[in-house]
């Protein structure tokens, strides 16, 4: 049996939440508070109404007040199209310089859009030869408040973080626009000295990240270009497991009873059922295992994530199978992988004081240090 020191270090569950402020607000503080800090630069005055979003799914749900400028244009069997995109720098000619590219991928909102770039100006020296690129997964509602053309892809809100298909007549898997980014960035004749490219997300985006490294293989052309990838976890509310291995009472590892929960292993949260279309090789659940297990993977955990009754926290009996909050769930998931294979090189890096904000997350000295290789984070990098 494996011992769990979340159990020990979770905190108890939160009793009680404290009602909604019936003051003014905005869509972007409502995002702030559902813990996804908002992006500055969107946020818009609003009159508060009895209809003003406030949980995070209420924002989910909402337009986002700003698109990406950028473009980044895929290529289907069904024509070309595009997804917004800010990149720190142009990808269009040679960067002689760069040695370094952060891909950060967006909360569940959607509108966490400079966190990759604020955390980089925090890092000063560190980010010196570094890109940073932040894809934005647009919905059906965004794309009509903003009256962007059909070629502009868009997901279901649930669906985009976990890989699943684009509901247009693209069918691109969420997933391949980090394929496509990768394939940009293994471009010696734009990058001849990039050697590390990290791929971070927070919350809703920490579960695109964690299920991308255990299935896409779109990191083949970094590796050929030598080119190491590191991924960052960053507070997900839930993890992919490879077997139906959870975390019990005692705090070991045993089967989990599918009778109390059956979609337990589907995806999103194994590997049972519902896996989406995305890669047309096929590969065994031991072979994603190995394969996953090899992967340079940070969890990136706010030490104060600890809330078991935070807005917009997954509570499917699935995600309590993995333990009773976000902190709880990845130090489960790191030992989860400690049990697989004890040798892996895979940790948590803790960030002291810190709950659930992508800006907090990355600025932090463990953030910019798994981000950057800036020093100063006391975890021991």
């Amino acid at each position: 049996m494996y011992s769990l020191r979340f159990l020990v270090c979770a905190l108890p569950a939160v009793l009680s939440v404290l009602s909604a402020s019936a003051s003014a607000s905005t869509v972007a503080a409502a995002s702030a508070s559902a813990g996804h800090s908002a992006d500055p630069a969107s946020a818009t005055t609003a009159t508060a109404t009895a209809t003003s979003p406030k949980r995070e799914r209420d924002v989910v749900n909402t337009p986002v007040p700003r698109v990406q400028s950028g473009r980044l244009e895929i290529t289907t069997p069904r024509g070309r199209f595009e997804v917004p995109i800010q990149v720190s720098r142009d990808w269009t000619r040679p960067q002689d310089d760069v040695t370094r590219a952060v891909v950060v991928i967006p909360g569940w909102p959607r509108r966490d859009l400079r966190s990759g770039e604020h955390a980089a100006a925090l890092a000063g020296a560190a980010a010196q030869g570094v890109i940073v690129i932040t894809p934005q997964f647009l919905t059906a509602k965004d794309i009509t408040a903003h009256q962007l053309p059909d070629d502009v892809l868009r997901w279901r809100e649930n669906d985009w973080p976990k890989g699943r298909l684009s509901g247009d007549i693209a069918s691109v898997s969420s997933f391949q626009i980090v394929d496509a980014i990768f394939a940009k960035l293994a471009n010696r004749a734009i990058f001849p000295k990039l050697d590390t490219v990290v791929l971070a997300g927070h919350s809703a985006g920490g579960q695109f990240v964690q299920r991308y490294a255990a299935i896409s293989q779109g990191d083949a052309g970094l590796a050929n270009a030598r080119i190491h990838v590191k991924y960052v976890v960053a507070n997900p509310a839930s993890y992919l497991y490879f077997t139906s291995d959870r975390p019990d009472s005692d705090g070991a590892f045993t089967p989990f009873n599918s009778k109390s929960c059956p979609a337990f292993d589907h995806w999103n949260y194994g590997l049972q059922d519902g896996v989406p279309p995305y890669d047309s090789r096929s590969a065994s659940a031991g072979e994603l295992t190995a394969r996953y297990l090899q992967r340079d993977i940070v969890y990136l955990l706010g030490a104060a994530d600890t809330d078991a009754a935070a807005d917009g926290l997954d509570r499917s009996c699935a995600a309590e199978a993995q333990g009773p909050t976000r902190y709880a769930r990845g130090l489960a998931f790191d030992a989860y992988v400690h049990l697989l294979d004890p040798n892996t090189k895979q940790h948590v890096v803790e960030a002291p004081g810190i709950a659930h904000s992508s800006y907090r997350m990355f600025s932090s000295a463990c953030g910019l240090a798994v981000l950057f290789g800036k020093a100063g984070c006391d975890a021991g990098l």
